[in-house]
């Protein structure tokens, strides 16, 4: 195989002192110096969240302040990260939600590993939990990213229930006690 040398051409004065380079520089600064930012000044201003964006999942409660989470276990099995993890409690004979068969004793999301797919919203039968408009959740160690039951109803708050589906089961218990 045969080495071919190239013959390089030598520099004009102008491109050996690297004043076109500058200029060609100088020019797009200048450009862009006096036309409208594009940056947000955040956390002042906040991006325009998509209508399609999931967000982040967290726990809800009813309208009366009661937990709708019922600890079926459905959310962690359907989660492709396993970054649920759900331990069931039992709930006191004596407590006014004792109708409902379960609650979570502890849950947490590792929000670590969650990727915000949306499948825990949908296979929810309560609807216990939502995926909220979050996008800045943040932490300096691994283990303020991983949300314990008490931060994600911080998080999730309250939501309206058009199916009412606690009230509607203490009133068939109820109904069904009455009768005997």
């Amino acid at each position: 195989m045969a080495i071919v040398p190239l013959e390089r051409k030598p520099l004009t004065l102008a491109e050996r002192t690297y004043l076109p380079s500058i200029a060609a520089g100088l020019k797009t600064t200048l450009k862009h110096l006096f036309q409208p930012n594009v940056t947000l000044e955040y956390p002042e201003q906040r991006p325009a969240i998509p209508p399609g964006y999931r967000g982040a999942p967290t726990l809800v409660k009813d309208p009366h302040g009661r937990e709708k989470c019922v600890s079926c276990q459905l959310c962690e099995f359907v989660c492709p990260q396993k970054s649920i993890r759900i331990t069931p409690g039992e709930i006191p004979a004596d407590d006014p939600t004792a109708h409902v068969e379960k609650a979570p004793q502890e849950f947490e999301i590792d929000m670590l590993r969650c990727i915000y797919c949306g499948l825990c919203q949908e296979v929810c039968p309560e609807e216990a939990i939502w995926l909220q408009n979050q996008f800045s959740l943040t932490g300096y160690t691994r283990e303020e990213m991983v949300h314990n039951k008490q931060r994600l109803y911080e998080l999730g708050g309250t939501l309206p229930d058009p199916h009412l589906k606690l009230d509607k089961k203490l009133a068939a218990e109820v109904a069904g006690g009455a009768s005997h």
